[in-house]
């Protein structure tokens, strides 16, 4: 039975794609719960334009992250945290910390989840930061100062 993927479905397939399924798992499970509809020649038609509309924003939002990356290079963030004598940080710089500060002071807004942070951020110094979004990748530079 031909239908067409409301939503994504692992070893089924992609929201929009027409698949032939068996006729129990269309009509038993995934026509129920709607997860698919039957495909009708509009409902076709239909799921073409859509497919054709996400797969367009989804381009759209690479371009989007790829310019993020590019301007990521050479920026340098600035930290002023409490520290020992040694230069041993009371506590460890968040994530959140860091996408806001990179927000503030270089105006390039990055979710803290695509922070690639390979080990906690506990001393004053220079660190860099890794951001990874997608297949994307770029670097920044963190400093953080000792506060006086």
């Amino acid at each position: 039975m031909k239908v067409i993927l409301k939503e994504n479905i692992k070893g089924v397939g992609r929201k929009y794609e027409i698949k032939n399924i068996s006729d129990g798992y269309a009509n038993n499970f995934l026509i129920p719960k709607k997860l698919a509809e039957y495909a009708s020649p509009e409902a076709v038609k239909k799921a073409e334009i859509l497919r054709a509309t996400v797969e367009a924003e989804i381009q759209i939002q690479e371009k989007l992250t790829q310019k993020q990356i590019e301007m990521l290079k050479g920026v340098k963030i600035v930290l002023n945290k409490k520290a020992s004598e040694k230069g041993h940080l009371f506590e460890k710089v968040q994530p959140e910390e860091i996408a806001a500060a990179l927000k503030d002071q270089a105006k390039i807004d990055i979710g803290s989840e695509f922070l690639m942070i390979e080990k906690p951020v506990k001393e004053v110094g220079e660190h860099a930061i890794i951001v990874q979004i997608g297949k994307n990748r770029g670097e920044f530079k963190l400093v953080i100062e000792a506060e006086k």
